[in-house]
């Protein structure tokens, strides 16, 4: 089986400390992109547990971690109904949770890098044929050597998964002395067309054609939403061009995204993307798009030519502005669709995201060609100029850092947190 490796020796901003940012640019050139970092301060869940805006909806703790998971948890998926699997980031296992029971041995453990951002990451799952496949996106470590980010994919056999084939290699390690190995991103998912899309960084600030750098080294994996097919195979011709690694990018130009899900409407991706300093973005990701990282965060000037400023590969590549931007830093996590009306029509397949620096979960409704955030009044602009203002689209608050956001088999939006807590979301009048 082929598969497409992209190790060129070369090799989420979910876990860093507090950073100090050195520049404030909309426009940011490749040459400053290793002075410029997000500051982010991880929210804590609050004593009481977290309290939703909507007096009809309560919050549920259907798993409370005490000590048996090791944190950060950073993705999780359901085999079933209360059947939960979580990935623990520092120690490289998927551990299962059965009816808020955390069951005695992981199904998988495999040694992975533990700095900053490198890990455990992402998973998504695939049934065919009777057969339950798991796809894994994860830094692999051989003790103590980096490998790279990679995805494997695995077969579930007997409460284990098994039979690794290696699908993606990708960078892992900054090309810049001194610079964190950051930016890896992490989330996996099946698409509504059954292929395999997984969300990367610019891994440890990267400056290439993959970061809008017209004279940078060529396209190497990162800043973009790969997608291959559940074999590891490019899907068609691929959408900037048919050689590797071209003809896996679904999307590029990605600083670093922790979120990303289908509309179960339309079958568009949507993903969150976390900004520099600022400007924290929601985007429709259509195939060949273009975010714009790193010669434009937020919303562009008016005059900024996209043509003079991006890479494109001859028209193939289109940049398009955020449907959303949060001015001031949040640390935009998870994404994810309630594709039910278990909480009611009004949130039936309605957007929810989560984020690092408050401990918020937010909610957001589609326009009616469901191609644009519904949005008004102070937030008409797309904007959110000031904390106050985003309070028209919270939902939520006091779950501390948001790391995955999942409907369950059962209807039910679950949302998974750094601390290994998960949370349902239910109407009063559930039991």
């Amino acid at each position: 089986m082929k598969r497409y490796g992209l190790s060129i020796a070369l090799p989420f901003a979910f876990f860093p400390l507090l950073t100090l940012s050195i520049l404030t640019f909309s426009l940011v050139g490749p040459n400053l992109i290793q002075e410029i970092c997000a500051a982010y301060i991880k929210a804590k869940p609050v004593s009481g547990g977290p309290t939703l805006n909507d007096p009809n909806l309560r919050v549920q703790v259907v798993f409370k971690n005490n000590g048996q998971i090791d944190i950060p948890t950073t993705s999780m998926t359901f085999l079933g109904p209360d059947d939960i699997l979580v990935l623990e980031k520092n120690q490289g296992t998927v551990l299962r949770i059965i009816d808020g029971k955390l069951q005695k041995s992981p199904l998988l453990k495999v040694d992975v890098g533990d700095e900053v951002e490198w890990g455990m990451l992402g998973i998504a799952l695939a049934k065919n044929d009777s057969k339950t496949y798991a796809f894994l996106y994860y830094t692999e470590s051989d003790h103590g050597t980096i490998l790279g980010n990679r995805l494997y994919k695995y077969e579930l056999i007997n409460n284990k998964l098994v039979n690794p084939t290696l699908l993606l290699d990708l960078p892992a390690l900054s090309p810049h002395d001194g610079q964190e190995n950051n930016h890896d991103g992490g989330k996996v998912a099946i698409g509504p067309d059954q292929n395999v899309y997984v969300g990367i960084g610019d891994v440890g600030g990267r400056t290439g054609q993959a970061q809008n750098n017209v004279h940078g080294s060529t396209m190497d994996g990162t800043s973009g939403i790969l997608r291959i097919t559940q074999n590891g195979q490019p899907v068609g011709k691929g959408i900037l061009g048919n050689s590797v690694p071209l003809n896996i990018y679904y999307a590029y130009g990605i600083r670093n995204s922790f979120g990303f899900d289908f509309d179960p409407v339309t079958g568009n991706m949507w993903d969150t993307e976390n900004g520099s300093e600022d400007k924290d973005e929601i985007n429709l990701v259509f195939p060949g798009f273009n975010s714009g990282w790193t010669s434009v965060m937020g919303i562009a000037p008016k005059k900024f030519d996209t043509n003079e400023n991006l890479v494109n590969f001859g028209g193939k590549g289109k940049y398009a502005d955020p449907k959303f931007v949060w001015k001031q830093t949040i640390g935009p996590t998870a994404l994810g669709f309630l594709n039910s009306d278990k909480l009611g029509q009004e949130y039936k397949d309605t957007m929810f995201t989560g984020d690092v620096n408050n401990g918020y979960l937010y909610n957001f409704k589609l326009d009616q060609d469901r191609t644009a955030l519904s949005l008004e009044g102070p937030l008409a602009d797309r904007v959110a100029n000031t904390p106050s203002e985003e309070q028209k689209i919270l939902f939520g608050q006091g779950f501390g850092v948001i790391t995955d956001i999942k409907v369950s088999p059962d209807g039910y939006l679950y949302i998974l947190g750094y601390d290994g807590t998960i949370y349902k979301i239910v109407p009063n009048s559930t039991t």
